[in-house]
């Protein structure tokens, strides 16, 4: 049943990223699959659907090794690090700093633009889904489907 969770998770998150491509990919994005990263609050498989939903979405997102590689390997730490924190707020925080630093590393690089203004960029869209979309989604997942969530 866990590993049906994560491969759950890595598909609604591909699909979500290929719905909302135009937003999903560059230096201002609102990756709508992002809201899915607060998943591990609630559940431990979603830190291994995130990785594998990130690092497939990343190979068709053409950036090449630094975002399949790079990418997924954020998402996994924030995943590991919102599910660690899962009892505080600080579990949200974690897919926004994470991404707004460490994505902003890459991008820098490959791109070649201003790595502080690349923070704040990709800081600001990680912070407008994750807000907006994963804290209702995780409210409403503990209202509505608690039946379907593993015990913590």
């Amino acid at each position: 049943m866990k590993l049906a969770w994560s491969a759950l998770i890595a598909a609604v998150y591909v699909i979500l990223v290929w719905i909302f491509a135009p937003i999903s990919f560059g230096l201002v994005q609102f990756r709508i699959a992002e809201a899915l990263t607060v998943l591990p609050i609630l559940m431990p498989e979603a830190v291994l659907g995130l990785f594998v939903g990130a690092m497939l979405s990343n190979i068709l997102g053409g950036l090449g090794p630094w975002d399949i590689f790079g990418g997924s390997g954020v998402t996994l730490l924030a995943a590991y690090l919102t599910r660690r924190f899962r009892h505080s707020w600080p579990a949200y925080a974690w897919p926004i700093l994470c991404n707004a630093f460490l994505v902003s590393g890459y991008l820098h690089r490959i791109l070649g633009v201003p790595y502080w203004l690349t923070v704040l960029s990709v800081g600001f869209g990680e912070a407008v889904v994750v807000l907006a979309l994963g804290i209702p989604l995780i409210r409403l997942l503990r209202t509505r489907f608690k039946h379907l969530l593993p015990d913590d």
